[in-house]
């Protein structure tokens, strides 16, 4: 059996330096809506103090989702099917007892001994489709930022005029699927994870990165969280329509990202 001294020894003999920092970022809240609802007011000012504070927007495929029937199975079981990009799904749900399963004026509904009508939420039901069935994903396409002066500028009001998007809605969506955005808020506050590793090649300027370190930690400013952010989300999914930060991350093509840099 290897020594597990020996194989972290293995792991961290080609880094460079004793002390190592990583900014810790995540999403706070986000949106998720189709992208034609952009141009909507009233489907826009649904999420309007959440749209405010979201910076990172992510242009992707999801599939479509269309109810499809019911139907009551013996054992008091309701059965819901929904065609998923072409896919018939199923899920089922326990019935209460003396409940019925109901269907008048294009509408299913159940009705329990009591005469209360009830039907399980769209919602529960797609996640469960997600969670059960594996069958709701997220392509993502194209993954930008706006921020403007002093966070001045989030990422519908670039949506709005984007030639990306566009492009993308031009080029044609797949049957089954339909163009969606997710909108992220960057959290407000920065995270530090340090690693101080023994066996790095420089172990001679600790104290000096540990400072560095500090600075990344209270000095890094929201522009500079949210090109991060960008970069990083970039960089893992390789999204079709970005050329920047795919093969390369951080990037010093970018200013903001460049004055990162020389924080380290």
């Amino acid at each position: 059996m290897t020594d597990p001294s020996e194989e972290l020894a293995s792991m961290l003999k080609d880094k460079m330096f004793d002390v190592e920092h990583a900014l810790g970022m995540y999403a706070t809240s986000y949106v998720i809506m189709p992208a034609a609802a952009i141009y909507d007011e009233r489907a826009v000012g649904q999420f309007g103090k959440t749209l405010s504070t979201c910076h990172i927007y992510v242009i992707g495929l999801m599939p479509r989702i269309d109810f499809a029937g019911a139907r009551e199975e013996s054992g008091g079981v309701l059965v819901t099917s929904f065609e998923v990009a072409g896919a018939t799904r199923e899920l089922r749900w326990p019935l209460p007892p003396g409940a019925r399963l109901m269907y008048e004026d294009e509408f299913w509904y159940v009705v329990d001994a009591e005469g209360h009508r009830s039907f399980p939420d769209i919602d529960v039901a797609v996640k469960r489709l997600s969670d059960e069935l594996d069958a709701i994903s997220f392509e993502v396409l194209y993954i930008g930022q706006a921020y403007g002066k002093d966070g001045s500028r989030n990422a519908l009001d670039r949506l709005l005029k984007h030639e990306t998007l566009q492009k993308i809605s031009l080029q044609g969506i797949p049957d089954g699927y339909r163009l969606n955005l997710l909108l992220l808020e960057v959290q407000p506050a920065t995270t530090m994870f340090t690693v101080f590793n023994p066996f790095a090649k420089d172990t001679e300027q600790g104290s000096r990165r540990i400072s560095s370190g500090l600075d990344k930690l209270f000095n890094t400013s929201e522009a500079e969280r949210i090109s991060v952010y960008e970069a990083s989300l970039i960089r893992y999914f390789q999204p079709r329509y970005n050329k920047e930060f795919k093969n390369s991350f951080p990037s010093t093509n970018m200013k903001v990202l460049a004055d990162c840099y020389d924080k380290d």
